[in-house]
């Protein structure tokens, strides 16, 4: 999914917009550009070089009970940092901070994150978007476009942040990314472009109409107030552009398109959505909506009933001698239970890594290049690696504890992200959870409503009910 928005700022007294996309594909990492001094900013998040040096050992309890029988500072749950997660991605897309190349080199090479053009051709544009560029007046692209533009229409899609002031070109950038991503063939809504006002919506409509004017094949709607739909049919336009409220309306109160099939989403003008209340709220429910179904088609989901946590033990020993597992990752909900099982696993002979929130950035980027690399087949973490992390071995992903919120009751949300670390790139995945009491079985259920998808049953002491899952 694409995921494009526009910021505003306003330094020095001048009103000044930027472009924030963030494409949800294959992957989530994060890029940054950033107008003006941009190398310097990159080289300052370059990751220590003493980062492969770093030796993590997984910590041991002493004692080598069950976490169960343990207390202390570490049974508290584990948390992602927000800030530290986001860092970790960025830092292991590894497209922007591992280079000493000058700007100038970069934006040559094509293959380059910062690949700029010189002239609107460069861009290997559709004939008729290229004739309605010329037709409204621009001849060579603004310095945020030649910069924006190549990472904007790059496949596979690309993330990126830009910033310049007003009146550079930016909606114009935006506008020729969205109709350079619609698909003419498929009859149904691809792009939503959010504004906060019925005057902006229409205004980068009238850009999108004039830069389309060669393209009759994409279709355009306004969703702003006075605009009416007949509810007995499916919108078929490709492109949606309006208000939060009425595009909300149209998608989730009378579902006239499917959320889930927008490739782009664009927030326009972001800095007033974010603060003015009832936009903020209503674009991270649009938000939301289109990214949560996110691959549970691929995955199959098993609960296995268990007396203890040494009996969730037992059941992952049996999983792993009789089924052949690429690489694993073992959720639970504490750094202890984290570390009995890390040592548990070690003492059988199981090459573990172990990734929980008492550890710097360095130190989990290290431990995530050797996990990725295969110099540990089994990752055992908590809640900080639910999201945002692809690994294409992993073939099995078990949640020792299923994840609730501070109420105890199921996380969806986080559920959805840790068994996605599986399945990944249109493989098949499994998802494994080990459950010991009602309450467990409850959380269970509750995740299968929500999601309505069947979580089978698995007898894991059964071999043969075993082997069935890995066929």
């Amino acid at each position: 999914m694409n995921f494009l928005r526009d910021f505003s700022e306003r330094p020095h007294g001048h009103s000044s917009r930027g472009i924030i996309t963030n494409y949800f594909g294959s992957n989530l990492f994060f890029k940054r550009f950033i107008m003006g001094d941009w190398v310097k900013k990159a080289e300052d998040q370059e990751v220590s070089k003493l980062v492969n040096q770093l030796r993590i050992e997984p910590a041991q309890c002493s004692d080598n009970k069950s976490p169960a029988t343990i207390c202390g500072d570490d049974c508290e749950p584990d948390v992602a940092d927000p800030a530290e997660n986001s860092l970790l991605i960025k830092i292991l897309g590894k497209g922007l901070v591992n280079t000493k190349l000058s700007l100038d080199i970069q934006q040559k090479n094509p293959n380059s994150p910062l690949h700029s053009v010189k002239t609107f051709e460069a861009l290997h544009l559709k004939a008729s978007l290229l004739k309605g560029i010329y037709a409204m007046g621009f001849n060579t692209p603004s310095k945020i476009q030649e910069t924006a533009l190549p990472t904007l229409l790059a496949d596979p899609p690309q993330n990126m942040i830009a910033q310049s002031q007003s009146g550079t070109g930016k909606t114009a950038a935006f506008v020729l990314a969205m109709l350079s991503r619609v698909n003419i063939s498929l009859n149904h809504p691809q792009v939503l472009c959010l504004s906060p006002t019925y005057e902006l919506a229409i205004q980068t409509g009238e850009v999108a109409a004039r830069m389309g004017q060669f393209c009759p094949d994409i279709k355009l709607r306004f969703a702003v107030r006075g605009e009416e739909v007949d509810r007995s049919k499916k919108i078929e336009e490709h492109i949606l552009i309006g208000t939060p409220g009425k595009l909300l309306d149209w998608g989730l109160k009378f579902r006239l398109f499917d959320m889930k099939k927008i490739s782009v989403f664009v927030l326009d003008e972001a800095d007033v959505m974010i603060a003015t209340q009832g936009h903020h709220d209503q674009c991270i429910r649009i938000h939301k909506l289109m990214r949560e179904e996110e691959s549970l088609d691929n995955i199959k989901q098993y609960y296995v009933k268990c007396k203890n946590e040494d009996g969730k033990y037992t059941s992952i020993q049996n999983i792993y001698g009789c089924i052949s597992i690429g690489q694993a990752i073992i959720f639970c909900h504490t750094r202890r239970t984290a570390a009995w099982l890390a040592a548990k696993m070690t003492s059988d002979g199981h090459s573990v890594a172990v990734l929980s929130g008492d550890l710097t950035v360095e130190q989990r980027l290290a431990v995530l290049d050797r996990f990725r690399s295969g110099l540990e087949k089994v990752l055992i973490t908590t809640n900080v690696l639910s999201r945002g992390i692809d690994i294409e071995q992993v073939t099995i992903v078990v949640n020792f504890d299923l994840p609730v919120d501070v109420r105890g009751n199921a996380d969806c949300e986080t559920y959805l992200h840790r068994i996605g670390r599986t399945g990944r790139f249109g493989k098949s995945g499994i998802a494994i959870n080990l459950i010991t009491d009602e309450k467990s079985m409850t959380v269970c259920s509750d995740i299968e409503k929500h999601f309505k998808k069947k979580i089978e049953i698995l007898n894991t002491d059964s071999a043969d009910d075993i082997e069935k899952i890995g066929s």
